[in-house]
């Protein structure tokens, strides 16, 4: 077995069982990438078993801080049935959830999302890649299914030094497929659609979008970077709740192929589509051309795509961020609420709340924070990687 030994004093996050190690704080070892390394402290003392990666800024990623563990095709089984049977354990309103949340269950680098009766994975880092068919086996073995498809085409594969990777992995057919969400019925498709085929994190949220805009009666809703119109559907439908017969959703976002598709789901659902519109625009212009129009909103999702990869471009996408949130305050009805997201990893939730509020003193607009939220329980962050929390989220209220 293959050693690295840390510097000394670099050994404190793997002591908090934090299973990145970065570059900087290896003295001397390698491995080839994805192989299992010891992973020792400067004295010598064992740390962890890791999956070394030679061409990133994290060189090794924690399978196990067990001495006595082996790490093989049983330890990684077990480590899936482990995140499987937890989401038995969580209450999901949808036949479509992430299975597999890399570090968080104890698989770095391996994401896996469930679509009805298909499984798409992707394999983002050398060790998932290293062990990818042992996986795939598995993950058909503890589901039952026998359809997986592989998204391994994010970004994180170059800083991994793996090329892009897509395609059946096991069985074939359609990717085309359609889940059913809070009993709203949603479309897909899982070898071209974002992430894994869709914003499955957002799931709570949307729930929340249709419960508020129900409560409050919202008549004029305003969703931006829409893509396929998850929240355009929650909208209609608290618009339904509520009996409100003249509302009118406007989605925008710069690709006609997601608006395409919000039209269909509002088809889908039942709803009248007189009661969409969809704008194939850039979102920040068209903040700006409401503005001057003196268009008004009684709710408004801002769920733009990620701005700050890593702390790197926080400071750019502060910037960013705070102009489209003073933009979307400025357009808010008293009494009207604003949904607003950050994906950034790079964007601490302290952060975030800091240029929202910034944005709204630029505004001349003050709110309540009526509710901090974040990805689905099914993305988990735990005490040991706070890293996981990348999506966060401020309802805000405008003050009347």
């Amino acid at each position: 077995m293959k050693t690295i030994r840390l510097r000394e004093g670099k050994e404190k996050s793997l002591l908090r069982r934090h299973p990145w190690i970065f570059e900087s704080a290896i003295a001397r070892g390698g491995g080839d990438a994805g192989e299992t390394v010891r992973v020792e402290a400067a004295d010598g003392r064992f740390l962890a078993w890791a999956a070394f990666s030679p061409a990133s800024r994290i060189r090794a990623r924690a399978w196990s801080f067990d001495e006595g563990q082996r790490i093989d095709a049983a330890f990684l089984r077990e480590r899936l049935a482990r995140a499987i049977a937890a989401r038995e354990r969580l209450p999901i309103a949808s036949d479509a959830l992430r299975l597999v949340h890399g570090e968080a269950d104890g698989l770095p680098g391996l994401v896996v999302d469930r679509y009805g009766d298909t499984l798409v994975a992707q394999f983002g880092a050398a060790g998932s890649e290293r062990w990818k068919q042992p996986l795939a086996d598995a993950l058909l073995d503890l589901t039952g299914l026998d359809r997986l498809y592989e998204r391994s085409d994010a970004s994180v594969r170059g800083l991994e030094g793996l090329p892009e990777a897509t395609g059946w992995l096991r069985g074939g057919g359609p990717t085309g497929l359609t889940i059913t969400e809070h009993g709203w019925r949603l479309t897909l498709d899982v070898a071209t659609g974002h992430k894994t085929g869709y914003y499955l994190d957002q799931r709570d949220s949307r729930r929340l979008f249709a419960d508020t805009v129900a409560r409050l009666g919202s008549r004029r809703v305003l969703n931006c970077y829409s893509y396929t119109g998850g929240f355009t559907v929650a909208a209609l439908a608290g618009m339904r709740a509520a009996g409100v017969r003249d509302g009118r959703v406007t989605s925008v976002d710069s690709s006609g192929p997601a608006l395409a598709r919000v039209q269909a789901h509002v088809a889908l659902n039942g709803f009248d589509p007189a009661g969409s519109d969809c704008l194939d625009a850039d979102v920040n212009a068209t903040l700006r051309r409401f503005a001057a129009e003196g268009r008004r909103f009684d709710a408004i999702v801002l769920d733009p795509p990620k701005f700050a990869p890593t702390a790197a471009h926080a400071e750019r996408a502060a910037r960013a961020y705070k102009d489209i949130n003073r933009l979307a305050l400025g357009l808010l009805e008293p009494g009207g609420v604003l949904f607003t997201y950050s994906c950034s990893g790079g964007i601490a939730p302290d952060l975030f709340h800091k240029i929202v509020a910034g944005a709204g003193i630029d505004a001349g607009v003050d709110g309540y924070i009526v509710q901090r939220t974040g990805a689905a329980p099914d993305h988990p962050m735990t005490i040991c990687f706070p890293e996981g929390e990348y999506l966060k989220g401020l309802v805000v209220m405008r003050k009347t």
